[in-house]
């Protein structure tokens, strides 16, 4: 096999050349098949193919593609679930109240809310604030993934309820969570910093 480079004339099955240590295949990030380094896409999957001259990723490991790249967009189309839920009027709930008491209201509704997610194996996505976003569908696949994330929904609401409850006791304050659900396709990729 000819170096891209240097035009050395390498042993057949060589990963790099043994005179510049150029690649001389470049492997798929998709399906891990060897491929000509001037190639644009995959010769197995059509997947597009880092861009000449960049590392070739060893076996299990995949490319990390440029943010200037085009192909740095690449994921698996699913459906899924997605869930927000956040406490209403947090700020009107909490005003008047040491900082360390609000946040402490605030963390323990978030863990309420987060238990919820993890009870029907959502994945929390974010949190921000007195709110959360989780999937349901991804990265954990089910079947029933709606489902899964009303059920949460529910649950969050039944235990934010009770710890309203409680807390009313000693505050007077009412706690209300919103919560809202959306299924639809989505573009599911990994993003590695």
């Amino acid at each position: 096999m000819l170096c891209p480079s240097c035009q050395t004339d390498n042993q057949e099955g060589a990963r790099f050349c043994h005179q510049c240590a150029t690649p001389l295949a470049v492997r798929c990030a998709r399906c891990g098949a060897a491929n000509n380094p001037r190639a644009t896409f995959c010769n197995e999957c059509a997947a597009a193919l880092a861009s000449s001259g960049s590392p070739t990723p060893g076996p299990g490991l995949t490319a990390r593609p440029s943010a200037a790249s085009s192909d740095a967009v690449e994921g698996e189309r699913k459906m899924l679930t997605s869930l927000f839920a956040d406490i209403k009027g947090s700020m009107d709930l909490l005003e008047g109240l040491d900082p360390e008491e609000a946040g402490n209201i605030i963390d323990l509704a978030l863990k309420i809310m987060i238990d919820a997610v993890h009870l029907y194996e959502g994945y929390v996505v974010h949190t921000a604030g007195d709110a959360i976003f989780a999937l349901f569908g991804a990265p954990l696949a089910h079947e029933d993934h709606p489902q899964r994330a009303l059920f949460a929904a529910l649950r969050m609401q039944e235990d934010l309820k009770q710890y309203s409850q409680r807390l009313g006791i000693v505050k007077g304050r009412d706690l209300q969570v919103r919560v809202g659900v959306n299924t639809g396709e989505a573009v599911v990729r990994s993003i590695k910093t």
